[in-house]
């Protein structure tokens, strides 16, 4: 599970921003954010499948899912966390490799995909989870959006929380460089719950309470869950991107920043 809220085409100084949390298990592996091994793809690693949640690439390229929340699973799913990385080495645009992995679809348990070309400014959505008569793929409009696990744009209340509160902060820095790390702090470390009559009604109301805030920490029959990665990517117009992550590793938070530059086309 993970919620994201992110800027798209929109902003003088930046044309993507990106500000989400990870939740998992706290004991399932993970590596923190790196260079993987080819040098190309940079991102966190899940240790136990092998895949990511967000990674980015030298060519301009960001790639980030969320899982679909349901009760029903897929048998001996293939792992979604293969997705994105798939996405960065293939080469494909945005469209033409979700529409490849759309005929696949029912091998995957339910998830949300953002694939992102900067260079070619293109951005597209991806689920195996569309509304009814939706479409698997569908290009995304510039503007503010939240991804949570549930549709892009669904009216979680937590959703609204963080659309608006992302929306005070750009306010509040107009043209200006934003600080990544106290962003994340004043962004994705919001605790406020839900009412239980406002709760999604997917799993029982004691599993979706501690669920319903931003920043998540709670326990479950299968160990401690939460909030354990909290990132901020932007790439600004000259093709400066700028990767801030801060993870949990024993309890104790630690944080790095990776900045690189990409090749903006020119106009």
């Amino acid at each position: 599970m993970c919620i994201a809220v992110f800027l798209w085409e929109t902003h003088p100084l930046y044309p993507f921003i990106l500000f989400l949390n990870r939740d998992e298990y706290h004991n399932r592996p993970t590596e923190p954010l790196i260079w993987w091994e080819d040098g190309e793809i940079l991102g966190g690693r899940d240790g136990q499948a092998g895949g990511t949640w967000l990674a980015s690439s030298r060519d301009g390229r960001v790639a980030f899912l969320t899982n679909f929340r349901e009760i029903q699973l897929v048998p001996q799913a293939k792992s979604r966390g293969n997705l994105p990385v798939d996405f960065l080495r293939s080469k494909k645009k945005p469209v033409e490799f979700a529409e490849e992995v759309a005929k696949e679809v029912n091998q995957y348990n339910g998830f949300n995909l953002i694939l992102v070309d900067i260079c070619l400014k293109s951005m597209v959505y991806l689920t195996n989870r569309p509304k009814e008569n939706g479409n698997f793929v569908t290009e995304v409009s510039p503007g503010i959006h939240v991804l949570t696990n549930a549709n892009l744009d669904s009216p979680w209340l937590k959703a609204q929380r963080l659309d608006q509160n992302f929306r005070e902060v750009l306010a509040k820095y107009g043209n200006d460089a934003l600080p990544l790390k106290e962003t994340v702090a004043e962004l994705m470390m919001d605790t406020t719950k839900d009412d239980l009559s406002s709760l999604p009604q997917i799993y029982t109301p004691e599993t979706e309470y501690p669920m319903s805030s931003i920043y998540i920490d709670t326990t479950r029959p299968q160990g401690r869950y939460g909030t354990r990665n909290q990132s901020a990517l932007t790439v600004k117009s000259n093709g400066e991107v700028c990767f801030y992550e801060r993870y949990l590793d024993k309890d104790i938070w630690k944080e790095h920043t990776v900045t690189y530059q990409i090749e903006m086309p020119t106009k």
